[in-house]
């Protein structure tokens, strides 16, 4: 009866440690705490040295897509969540490119530069506040499992308030790149003509476990906790799907861009893309560009490409 106890006792411990763990990973990978808004003279910028030499160009775009013109607009998700969204207009009937930030970003952070992007082609822009980011609601990140449901509901809310003519390209950076590529495997309306990505991921375990092995951490053992965390605390399957999964039944155009020195998100992940895309394809890269820096480091090269995929 003794042993019978202790073993209770030491599988109890196992599993308690087990959950507890999981939660760390949770935390660490997926929850979002309270966010603080941005007061009017102050710009969210990324971290890190890499984004130095270009900060004053961030903190211009930003600055000035602050004070454009625009009309905010609203959307629930399939979980009913608020999502809000930014539209500035260029051109009446022009191209819309609907917009999804980063990892732990958002819009005005991560967005500005393709809002003047989107101008320099003479489109329109939505850029959103994923879910977790700025007015839109949530508490949990799912790397673009949940988040490319929400592009699908942000696609048919387009449709619906712009009309059946509307044309539509879906842009992500990092994160949303991901995002975008997810809904590109999915069934989309004709008015999506296409995607574009920009240093996306091809898996969110691949990613994950690149960050862990750069920790120091054992890349499996790990994970098993980051994927337990994820389907217990945050309700999310990591594993549902993918851009490389979902990028074998897509149909519709997308263009891939990636710097060749990204160090966070390896540029060989977009290649891992861009060789399962089932459909018309192109991709670009760009030498010295780390994470997220492509346009900034060659525009040139960057709106010529555009310009000659989506003819």
């Amino acid at each position: 009866m003794k042993f019978l106890w202790i073993t209770l006792g030491i599988v109890l411990f196992i599993v308690a440690v087990v959950f507890i763990l999981a939660y760390v990973c949770y935390r660490m990978a997926f929850y979002v705490k309270r966010r603080k808004s941005v007061s009017d003279d102050m710009f969210e910028m990324p971290g890190g040295e890499i984004y130095e030499p270009f900060r004053a160009s961030m903190e211009k775009w930003a600055k000035e897509t602050r004070e454009m013109p625009h009309e905010e607009f609203s959307i629930t998700s399939f979980d009913g969540l608020k999502l809000y969204g930014k539209y500035y207009e260029c051109k009446k009937g022009a191209p819309i490119e609907l917009m999804f930030h980063g990892y732990r970003g958002s819009a005005q952070r991560d967005l500005s530069g393709g809002v003047q992007r989107c101008f320099a082609l003479e489109r329109n822009a939505l850029i959103v506040d994923q879910r977790c980011s700025g007015k839109s609601d949530g508490k949990v990140i799912t790397f673009g499992v949940n988040e490319h449901k929400d592009c699908l509901k942000w696609v048919d809310f387009m449709v619906n308030h712009f009309g059946d003519d509307v044309k539509i390209i879906i842009t992500g950076i990092s994160m949303g790149a991901a995002t975008v590529l997810m809904a590109a495997g999915q069934t989309l309306p004709q008015n999506v003509i296409g995607a574009l990505a920009d240093c996306g991921y091809n898996s969110a375990k691949d990613i994950i476990k690149k960050v862990i092995k750069q920790l120091g951490l054992p890349a499996s053992i790990s994970y098993f906790f980051v994927k337990l965390g994820a389907r217990i605390y945050g309700h999310f399957d990591l594993e549902e799907t993918s851009p490389e999964q979902a990028l074998k039944n897509c149909t519709i155009p997308v263009i891939f861009f990636h710097g060749e020195d990204d160090d966070f998100v390896p540029c060989e992940m977009s290649k891992i893309n861009y060789s399962v895309c089932k459909s018309k394809k192109m991709i670009v890269t760009i030498k010295g560009a780390g994470h997220g820096l492509s346009y900034l480091v060659d525009p040139e090269k960057y709106l010529t490409s555009l310009k000659e995929f989506f003819v």
